[in-house]
């Protein structure tokens, strides 16, 4: 009863002459946002403009704290490296760029500032909209067209989607499920009376996104999940050797392993042949790679992104500090003369987010994103240790940033809605924390105010 009595807790950020009728009505945005955007896409998306809208508006009117925090100035700073890009082509290359600037291209990722503000610095709300997103997507698998016959040509052994863009951007929700699920099994579960009606409520959704993440044959998300199992396991036992324990009993913490072992080895059993069929192909792209023979690498699924982010570099060096402008990613392909033909009519992006940022709006870009991230990651780190972060969004939010950064190796997720929309939501959570240490303790996240924490 708590928990859900906490959602309606008074916000960390927002003042209490703020009308309530308003933050409730925020927050509402935020929730329709989240739960909504993979079950229906027009409708998240437009509430999820309006949100941001409205947070933007909120913030620079009301707040001191968060208005001179870094992601307000990066997201400045993002405008100014969308200008600086568009406004060099517009004057070397005018038939290579747009009509116009399209901010919301770097904008879009910023409507994390929106879900953090309607959040209000509150873990209810952050548990509660996450909670919503898993079971919009896993609806959304469910309820499509075709649904039905999709989970069963999967276990059949077949490629599927969900309608959901493509195979790979369903394969990243349900890469992204795993972890939260896994991550935050302890709470789920935890201990005392019907616990294995918990553990059923845990494993039915854990199960169903284990073989999702299995049955939509993605690579760069098996190699992913691979990485992050064992990143997971090594933050476990720091966080064990540095005394800060969950809030849960050994029992569960062990049933937890168990579980993921027991799902791990299942999965693997049962679609061994999928697994080793999908791996195997792209052996003789690797050997030609790792030889050194860019001539005789084949221009398969993996084969193909590995001459595109050459074609990449090349186009990187000739404009490295702004980059190419917005339509960058697709002129590479089209305008790089050795790519066939064929490359050329089927693809239009390079399958790397990083690479395809680096061309668009060269290190200038780079570097407000970088900054972001190492902002976030470091606020993650300071607001844990001074208990305002729980430990298991603090370790959520690390291992989803190590399987994101692997995953956009392979695919430009950050360049369509279902890697913006996962990006935000997962980023709204964890700054909407950072925001209320700093709020209560008078610091930044690169150093200390000077100045008093603010009365709410």
């Amino acid at each position: 009863m708590s928990y859900f009595l906490g959602v309606f807790s008074p916000s960390f950020f927002v003042k209490r002459s703020c009308p309530a009728a308003l933050v409730y009505t925020g927050f509402f945005l935020a929730v329709v946002y989240c739960a909504f955007r993979v079950l229906f896409p027009d409708i998240g998306q437009r509430f999820g403009t309006i949100m941001a809208l409205v947070a933007l508006v909120m913030i620079l009117l009301t707040s001191n704290d968060v208005r001179s925090s870094a992601p307000l100035w990066l997201l400045l700073c993002a405008v100014g490296a969308q200008l600086v890009s568009w406004t060099v082509g517009y004057f070397y290359n005018p038939e290579w760029v747009g009509r116009n600037p399209e901010l919301d291209r770097l904008g879009k990722w910023f409507l994390f500032i929106g879900v953090a503000w309607w959040l209000g610095g509150i873990t209810s709300r952050t548990l509660l909209v996450w909670s919503l997103a898993l079971v919009g997507f896993l609806l959304a698998c469910f309820i499509s067209d075709g649904a039905g016959a999709d989970w069963l040509r999967g276990l059949d052994g077949q490629r599927v989607d969900f309608n959901i863009r493509n195979a790979q951007h369903t394969a990243m929700f349900f890469g992204v499920a795993v972890l939260g699920l896994l991550c935050f099994a302890p709470r789920i579960i935890g201990d005392g009376r019907w616990v294995w009606g918990r553990v059923l409520l845990w494993a039915i959704p854990t199960g169903l996104c284990l073989v999702g993440v299995v049955i939509s044959q993605t690579r760069a998300v098996w190699l992913a999940l691979s990485f992050v199992f064992v990143f997971l396991l090594l933050l476990y036992v720091m966080l064990t050797a540095l005394g800060y324990k969950r809030e849960v009993g050994k029992k569960n913490r062990h049933m937890l392993v168990l579980g993921a072992v027991v799902f791990l080895a299942f999965a693997g059993w049962m679609f061994k042949d999928t697994l080793n069929s999908r791996l195997e192909a792209e052996v003789p792209v690797i050997e030609s790679v790792l030889a050194g023979d860019w001539d005789e690498v084949p221009y398969s699924s993996v084969g193909t992104r590995i001459h595109t982010w050459r074609a990449a570099f090349e186009w990187m060096s000739e404009r490295p500090i702004v980059g190419w402008g917005g339509e960058a990613r697709g002129l590479v392909i089209d305008e790089t003369e050795w790519l066939p033909e064929n490359i050329k009519k089927e693809y239009g992006h390079l399958h790397n987010t990083f690479l395809d940022f680096a061309v668009s709006y060269g290190l200038l870009g780079l570097c407000v994103i970088g900054a972001l991230i190492l902002w976030v990651g470091i606020g993650t780190w300071r607001s844990w240790r001074a208990g305002v972060m729980p430990t298991d969004v603090m370790v959520f939010g690390y291992v989803f940033f190590v399987f994101y950064v692997i995953v956009n190796q392979f695919e430009s997720y950050g360049f369509f809605w279902t890697g913006s929309y996962i990006q935000n939501l997962i980023l709204g959570g964890v700054v909407t924390h950072i925001w209320r240490w700093q709020v209560e303790s008078g610091q930044r996240v690169f150093g200390r105010r000077a100045t008093t924490p603010a009365s709410q």
